[in-house]
């Protein structure tokens, strides 16, 4: 339920998860902070180490930020990569469609140009549309059409031509269920509260070394807070597909769509 939360806030904008963060730090080092004090004024000595384990906490949250950066920028790229072969797939069905020298493969090269147009759609939907619903569904019946005109042209005429389409169609179909899983997959809840947990009592242990020396350095405290929470929210818009503003391009979809405005065109032999 929490995480509902936390998604449906960050798809409202970047910018109101990032001042809740950063409220959520500031709670936190103020709170060290009035704790490390009322003990320096009681003239309790806790000796230097508070410092090591400051440092170390700090430098295990920087670890830990390291680590689920890598994580989110691994699953960004694999929403490139996946969109980027989908739209190889499609060119390649298209092309083999219309070289099949059949009604049926010129059927499936019109179905293809809409299908590419669905997929293009449903990788730029925002989180929570009711376009990807809808492109989903639009992609479902396309495949089903196509796979019907593939179906009968390899029952009609058997051949090398037809099984190469057939294996191009299919990998088609193959690279659009990579693509949906890719962009269902988001950051683990487990690792962001993780992430949030250890920057919380991180920023509430810095604060109480803070309170111990009584000088409270809010203004330094403050950078570094934002600098904790600019890469976290980086982190949790790199991992979530519809998220936020970082987003990949559909460049390689829309060349493959305007590869379709030409069509295929047959030259005449060349003269002996």
């Amino acid at each position: 339920m929490l995480n509902d939360v936390i998604i449906h806030l960050a798809a409202q904008g970047v910018g109101y998860f990032a001042l809740l963060l950063v409220a959520i730090q500031l709670v936190a080092k103020e709170a060290g902070y009035f704790v490390g004090f009322r003990i320096a004024q009681r003239q309790e000595s806790l000796g230097d180490g508070v410092g090591v384990v400051v440092g170390g906490m700090l430098g295990l949250l920087a670890f830990v930020l390291a680590l689920t950066l890598s994580f989110s920028s691994g699953r960004y790229q694999e929403r490139r990569n996946d969109m980027l072969a989908e739209a190889n797939a499609i060119g390649t069905a298209w092309l083999q469609a219309g070289a099949i020298g059949d009604p049926r493969g010129a059927e499936i090269a019109r179905l293809l140009e809409s299908y590419a147009q669905q997929r293009r759609d449903f990788m730029r939907a925002d989180l929570g549309s009711p376009l990807v619903a809808e492109t989903t569904a639009q992609t479902n019946a396309l495949q089903s059409a196509i796979w019907g005109h593939v179906a009968a042209i390899v029952r009609e005429q058997p051949g090398p031509a037809a099984v190469s389409l057939m294996n191009a169609v299919n990998a088609t179909f193959d690279m659009s269920t990579a693509s949906r899983f890719a962009f269902s997959t988001t950051l683990p809840p487990q690792l962001f509260w993780l992430l949030v947990g250890m920057t919380a009592i991180s920023m509430a242990a810095l604060g109480f070394q803070l309170g111990l020396r009584q000088r409270p350095l809010r203004l330094l405290s403050l950078l570094l807070l934002g600098m904790w929470t600019v890469t976290t929210v980086v982190i949790l818009d790199l991992g979530s597909a519809r998220l936020g503003s970082v987003r990949i391009g559909t460049d390689a979809l829309d060349w493959t769509i305007q590869g379709f405005a030409g069509g295929i065109t047959i030259p005449p032999p060349p003269a002996r």
